[in-house]
């Protein structure tokens, strides 16, 4: 007698249910599926039981008569690929024809349809997969299928359900995301009776995101209206990196209107956010990108959850490149709602080698030229070792003892620039002085910032026509340092600072040789160091940016970077937290006094850079706290 045999189509179809069909939230995604691809604009989702009892999916999509509704039942039956060519590029949400018999093959299942023209419709009744009723019914147009005692047929199945809550919540996540999928379309949720979810299709996109996450904006846009007909697109809306919570990722990702999880769409996504999300956060909010069919197999897993693209590289590039301009521009809104439009044109006025007439103090330096000697010469030594800084010893000031808020008042310079930042008028930059009622000094800055003063010798307070904004002085000043440093990196034009009295340092064995590995890297970076013998090392100059910092110490902590584990898979990574890492030790500290150039200095230069809101390890540099937030406060609303 043969071994082989060929296996009865009902248990063949439990085999296909097993892979298709795992949990009640299975059965929803098919059948909604199926809905979609019948051009239905509503959809109505029942569930009794936490969906073993009863699953009704009723549509308005064009209907089947009764030879194609008899022949759905059969396993890959289908109308939505013809020729091999149509497995290459397949357009639809389902195509196997396995859904409907591996359902039935699990349930008691009733399907009624009718298409629009016809008069009357057809219902049919299976019995765990044995077809037991065909008739003519009165229905309207569209398709209703009923799923009645799920795993009725193979108890153990059944035991491996979680409880009723659990199952539900799959399956308003799978209704979620079909509703993000297809915005054009009505989607109704009725949990044992009551509506869970109610999703007009007059909501736009961006408000049934903000219904779903239960959050209220505003969101960051992904995508430009004119690349809308590119056969190559991404949109979406993201969260602002200071309002994502820690945990998992809660961003819902879609291939050509098809819910998926993929790691390398995330990666993209996290990678177009870096610098704006800190550490533990993942990004949230949704993702559409669209491919020409053939350029995406959608045919890699029985549920269709994941997907593989001919050409993943490119992919990648074009969903972090399309974050990143998302990110400028949600800068240049920010920019425009704080300094104003005109001061933000501004700019444009002039050309980046015009030169003010009196240079600032404060500094976030370009440093395209060397530093003079003039400037060396009032540096101070930081230590025996004889390693050079730039902060000047400022005069000590009493503090009120009634406020920690007080107005800038004139203090030394902390820094001084070796080439001064371009003004953003023609006229000699003069700062008006305005009152409130109480007559009160106010400096105007920019178009319509008024210092108030700092807070505890690291928070700026402005106020501005929306309310009161906080500006964090060390995460604003690091995040320009930050940009300036890394457009010198990749320009190959990191500007070196020559140290008067050059510093040695002694290396551990691993230290030497992380040095000599990466020796390119280092100079590249901005420092001078040779060999002075064994495992002793000279550093001759460091990156003029980095001025304010201990070239010694950070020396060794970029070291320390290139010898990390996160150094040997992502050399962009890395390399941007080495960068972060120079940016944050020139930073101007907490508790530093800001004199008043200093702070319009700072102010000026936010209104230049390009991005500005987040320091490079995700820190929020400002906060905008409105007139309604603070009538709030005090009950005034």
């Amino acid at each position: 007698m043969s071994k082989i045999r060929i296996l009865p189509e009902q248990l063949a179809n439990q085999i296909a249910a097993g892979e298709v069909v795992e949990r009640p939230a299975s059965v929803v995604k098919e059948l909604l599926e199926n809905s979609l691809d019948a051009g239905a604009d509503r959809v109505e989702i029942e569930i009794e039981g936490g969906g073993t009892r009863l699953i009704r999916i009723i549509d308005n999509g064009e209907g089947m008569d009764e030879d194609d509704l008899l022949l759905s039942l059969e396993r890959h039956g289908t109308s939505k690929i013809k020729t091999q060519e149509d497995l290459g590029a397949i357009g639809t949400l389902g195509f196997r024809g396995e859904a409907v018999p591996s359902i039935g093959s699990v349930s008691q299942m009733t399907i009624t349809s009718r298409p629009e023209q016809a008069e009357l419709g057809t219902s049919v009744v299976l019995h765990f997969g044995k077809l037991s009723k065909v008739h003519e019914s009165g229905c309207s147009f569209g398709t209703t299928v009923e799923v009645r005692n799920l795993f009725g047929n193979t108890p153990a199945r059944r035991k491996f359900l979680r409880t009723a809550r659990t199952e539900l919540g799959h399956i308003e996540e799978v209704v979620k995301n079909y509703a993000l999928g297809s915005p054009g379309v009505t989607f109704i949720l009725r949990l044992d009776g009551r509506d869970a979810i109610y999703l007009d299709n007059s909501l736009s996109i961006e408000q049934r995101l903000a219904n779903i996450m239960h959050y209220d904006g505003p969101f960051i846009p992904v995508g430009k209206p004119e690349h809308t007909q590119a056969l190559r697109r991404v949109s979406g809306f993201l969260v602002p990196p200071e309002k994502v919570t820690a945990g998992p990722s809660r961003m819902r990702l879609f291939v050509n209107g098809r819910a998926v999880r993929d790691r390398m769409i995330l990666h993209a996504v996290t990678e177009g956010l870096r610098g704006f999300l800190m550490k533990g956060k993942n990004p949230s909010g949704l993702i559409h990108l669209t491919l020409p069919p053939e350029e995406v197999d959608v045919n890699v897993h029985p549920a269709k959850h994941e997907v593989r693209f001919r050409n993943s590289r490119d992919i990648h590039a074009l969903l972090s490149q399309s974050v990143t301009d998302a990110m400028r521009a949600h800068q240049l809104a920010i920019k425009t709602a704080i300094f104003g439009p005109d001061r933000i044109q501004e700019r444009t006025r002039f050309p980046s080698d015009s030169k003010p007439e009196h240079p600032p103090s404060f500094a976030s330096p370009d440093y395209s030229t060397e530093l003079p000697d003039d400037h060396l010469s009032q540096r101070r030594q930081d230590s025996p070792s004889g390693a050079v800084n730039t902060r000047r010893s400022t005069p000590v000031r009493e503090k009120s003892l009634s406020s920690n808020v007080r107005a800038p008042d004139p203090v030394q310079p902390l820094f001084v620039t070796a080439e001064p930042m371009q003004r953003l008028s023609s006229e000699p930059e003069t700062v008006p002085v305005q009152r409130d009622n109480h007559q009160q000094d106010k400096r105007a800055v920019g178009h319509n910032l008024i210092i108030v003063g700092q807070y505890d010798d690291l928070y700026i307070f402005c106020k501005t026509s929306e309310g009161l904004l906080v500006i964090d002085q060390h995460a604003a000043h690091e995040r320009l340092l930050y940009e300036k440093l890394r457009k010198q990196y990749l320009a190959n034009t990191v500007v070196r600072q020559t140290l008067m009295f050059p510093e040695t340092v002694e290396l551990s064995i691993f230290q030497a040789q992380l040095v000599e590995k990466n020796e390119e890297e280092i100079d590249r970076i901005g420092f001078s160091i040779r060999e002075f013998g064994g495992n002793t090392y000279i550093i001759s100059a460091v990156p003029a940016l980095a001025g304010l910092a201990n070239g010694r110490e950070l020396f060794l902590d970029i070291l320390e970077q290139f010898g990390s584990e996160s150094s040997k898979g992502d050399t962009g990574g890395y390399l941007d937290t080495i960068l972060a890492t120079m940016a944050c030790k020139a930073a101007v500290k907490a508790g530093t006094k800001l004199s008043n150039p200093e702070i319009d200095t700072l102010l000026n230069e936010m209104t230049r850079a390009d991005l500005f809101s987040h320091c490079p390890h995700g820190r929020p540099v400002v906060k905008l706290f409105t007139r309604d937030e603070v009538k709030k406060w005090f009950y005034r609303t």
